[in-house]
């Protein structure tokens, strides 16, 4: 067992000078970073733009080196995916980053990522989108299930800022309140423009009730947003139930109408007696 474990050690160790070994001179040396020796690539522009830098790429080595070229954390592109350096030269390559449309204003971060001789090397990119910050939100398309009582509803961000929303539900009745939740957060956050149909469930709505029903959305900086939907509940059994009454009442009255109209009847014909 020592004896193959020794073997193995062995092979490993020259496999991995073998791979040293078959690395071009000088190609472990080879450097990427912004150009004009920046510690950091920085970019401003509004969205919608398309903002441009450059990376030096630089092969100290004797023999021709492939660098290849990424982005991460930002839409960075570059001519092509990879760039083969000549010997001791330096290549300036240019790239661009896509700042779209609905990317909110502030600081964004970055990486150019270099790949090269089994090495890479990652540059930090600074991306500044310029413009108001403004947070808007609305609610909209506000929709009442009458059969399960669920809640259908589309939030929308008109602002030019990442939101997280909150949600407050309240409905009123004939008699009064029949639902009340307080604000809480709902599980995601809009980007700027962006919209999302969502489903508020209501397990226990009324069965006989006419309600109006008020969403207030929230967020931090925006105004709150409100909607209001209105919708009648009238299932069978309460129908049912309720015809019941009305004709029972009816009935009652008739009875005690008939039972009045025979007293007096009684009373005329006792009185007219001789």
């Amino acid at each position: 067992m020592r004896t193959a474990a020794r073997s193995g050690l062995a092979a490993a160790a020259a496999a991995l000078v073998g791979a040293v070994a078959a690395a071009p001179p000088g190609a472990q040396g080879w450097t990427a970073a912004p150009a004009a020796g920046r510690p950091y690539a920085y970019l401003e522009g509004p969205a919608g733009s398309v903002l441009q830098d450059t990376l030096s790429l630089t092969n100290p080595g004797a023999r021709p080196l492939t660098v290849r070229l990424s982005g991460q954390g930002a839409p960075v592109s570059f001519a092509a995916p990879a760039v083969t350096v000549p010997a001791r030269t330096r290549a300036d390559v240019p790239f661009a980053v896509t700042v779209t449309a609905d990317t909110p204003p502030g600081e964004h971060r970055g990486t150019v990522r270099a790949l090269a001789a089994g090495r890479e090397i990652r540059v930090d990119l600074r991306l500044r989108v310029s413009g108001p910050r403004l947070a808007a939100l609305t609610v909209e398309d506000v929709h009442v299930d009458t059969v399960s009582g669920a809640l259908r509803y589309t939030l929308v961000n008109r602002g030019t800022t990442v939101l997280a929303p909150h949600l407050a539900v309240h409905a009123e009745g004939v008699l009064g309140t029949v639902l009340d939740r307080p604000g809480r957060p709902l599980p995601l956050t809009l980007r700027p423009g962006e919209r999302t149909t969502r489903t508020e469930p209501w397990p226990d709505p009324p069965v006989l009730d006419a309600v109006t029903v008020r969403l207030t959305a929230t967020a931090p900086g925006a105004a709150p947003a409100t909607a209001r939907a209105e919708a009648s509940f009238a299932s069978g059994p309460a129908l049912t139930g309720a015809a019941g009454l009305l004709l029972a009442a009816a009935g009652g009255g008739g009875y005690a109408v008939r039972r009045r109209g025979r007293s007096r009847t009684r009373r005329a014909s006792t009185g007219a007696t001789p």
